[in-house]
Formats: structure tokens, C-alpha cells, sequence
């Protein structure tokens, strides 16, 4: 059950990377802080070569920029591609969202 569940979120995790970055500039610490706060447990290990995946797709852009508290940060943009894939994915989702609502209506 639990790896039936891992590959669910991860099946959603790059929408849910778009949806948070689409709020503004991102650094990555922050990507995986507004996840866990979702409840949606992300590590380091995974996040990066999401980002990275997302990036060579077109779908990110980013940015250093200096830092207060250490060494420079990069900050991840959404590119027009990324807001294009990231609301057409909320399309899905909205309609994955209501078959699934539908289902468990009926096995009620």
C-alpha cells in the first residue's frame, strides 16, 4: 500500500512544484517547505533533479541573487511554457480530481 501511495504523490509532485513556483520567485528550501506544509514529504535528493527536469524542459527559468544571511541563492521563475503546462495540468487535475469524486460517490 505505502508504494502505491510514493507513487501517487509522486505522479503529482512536478504539477504541485509548478503550482508553488507560480506564486513568484522560488528558492529551492522554500519549494520544499511550502510541500511539506501541504503535506505532500519531499527530500532534497528528489526536489533537484525535479528542478532540473523541469528546467531542461523549458518549463523553468532561474535567477542568482545575493543573500543576507550567506552565499548567493537561485531562485526558480516560471517560464510562459511553465504557466501554459501548469494551467493546463490544473485542467487534469480539476477533471482527475472530479472522475475520482464521481467513483467514490458511487462505491458508497
Amino acid at each position: 500500500m505505502e508504494n502505491t501511495r510514493a507513487q501517487m504523490r509522486k505522479g503529482i509532485l512536478e504539477y504541485c512544484i509548478l503550482l508553488v513556483i507560480s506564486r513568484g520567485k522560488m528558492y529551492a528550501n522554500d519549494i520544499l517547505k511550502e510541500l511539506k506544509k501541504a503535506d505532500l514529504i519531499v527530500v532534497e535528493g528528489t526536489i533537484y533533479p525535479l528542478l532540473s527536469r523541469l528546467r531542461n524542459a523549458g518549463l523553468l527559468t532561474y535567477k542568482w541573487e545575493e543573500s543576507k544571511s550567506g552565499p548567493p541563492r537561485k531562485y526558480y521563475y516560471l517560464t510562459d511554457d511553465g504557466t501554459d503546462t501548469m494551467n493546463e495540468l490544473s485542467i487534469t487535475w480539476q477533471q482527475l480530481n472530479k472522475t475520482i469524486n464521481n467513483l467514490l460517490i458511487k462505491t458508497k
